[in-house]
């Protein structure tokens, strides 16, 4: 059996529920997912890696849709790609919304003093808490924000998933803090 047969044999094993053929997917298939990622987009090595695991946690939750089981390493490779595009336009929307607060005007609005403006943020980031709908992004939000006290790494083992996958979480909801915040300055609701 050649290397490719080898391969649809293991991904036939891991849809059937054969847990260790999930293993030998991913020891096969690292290291070109690795050199992919990281010759895809100039990421740090510690996104890389947060690009190769949600790209495997992705791919290994959508399995059972494969239609092709010979097509699973272009197919995976496919979605490390867009893994890592997504990273990127993260952090370039992130760089925009730096750019846009620091070029809001700050001396057209009044300062607040400083234990007012930090009780202003806290009502935000309560309130967009709220607003998130009942699931796993919630949660992760109100163990690290609300409850406090836990590291990324604390919350992934408190709700069984990857430490890439709370990371991710609370990235999007800063993001939705960074806009949030950005759109009442911007509304001059704020300083």
């Amino acid at each position: 059996m050649g290397p490719t047969e080898e391969l649809t044999h293991w991904v036939r094993r891991a849809v059937d529920g054969h847990a260790p053929a999930f293993s030998e997917l991913y020891r096969r298939t690292r290291p070109l997912v690795g050199r992919a990622v990281a010759a895809f987009a100039p990421l740090d090595p510690d996104e890389v890696e947060d690009v190769i695991q949600e790209s495997y946690v992705r791919a290994f939750k959508a399995l059972p849709r494969l239609k092709e089981p010979a097509a699973f390493e272009a197919w995976l490779l496919s979605i490390a790609r867009n893994r890592a595009r997504t990273r990127l336009e993260r952090r370039g929307q992130a760089r925009r919304m730096d750019e846009e607060l620091a070029d809001a005007e700050p001396d057209s609005v009044p300062h607040l003093p400083p234990a007012l403006q930090l009780e202003r943020d806290i009502a935000v980031v309560r309130e967009l808490i709220e607003r998130l709908p009942e699931g796993e992004e919630k949660r992760t939000v109100q163990l690290f924000y609300v409850e406090g006290e836990l590291s990324a790494r604390e919350i992934a083992e408190k709700l069984g998933v990857g430490k890439s996958a709370v990371t991710m979480r609370l990235e999007r909801f800063r993001a939705r803090i960074k806009r949030e915040l950005l759109r009442q300055v911007l509304a001059g609701r704020r300083e």
